[in-house]
């Protein structure tokens, strides 16, 4: 079997889902201000705490189209994302239905 580069070996795998994450923030079925709220939540903790992968799930189009929070979270994520709370984020593999793949950064090494 030939050996491929991690990199290329986890695009043959897929992407990491809900099966890899050490935690799901399941928001199937929330309203958005509770979605939005939720997430904000764990932002917010997650700069006093470990680093950690979450799996957010999100509820699929409605039948026949419609709005649904993939872009509201995924803006709030990918802002969190350039503030240094979040090192990984990804949509999650077609198999694990809507929603982000999100490596947390945690509390920053306090060297000085």
């Amino acid at each position: 079997m030939p050996h491929f580069d991690e990199f290329y070996a986890n695009k043959l795998r897929g992407g990491l889902g809900v099966t890899d994450a050490e935690s799901v923030l399941d928001l199937r079925g929330a309203s958005r201000e509770r979605a939005e709220a939720s997430i904000q939540d764990m932002l917010e903790r997650s700069r006093f705490g470990t680093r950690k992968s979450v799996a957010v799930r999100l509820d699929p189009p409605p039948e026949g189209g419609g709005e649904t929070l993939f872009q509201p979270i995924g803006r709030a994520l990918l802002e969190a994302k350039k503030r240094g709370w979040i090192d990984r984020l990804q949509t999650l593999p077609a198999q694990d239905g809507l929603g982000f793949y999100v490596v947390l950064a945690g509390k920053p090494d306090q060297k000085a």
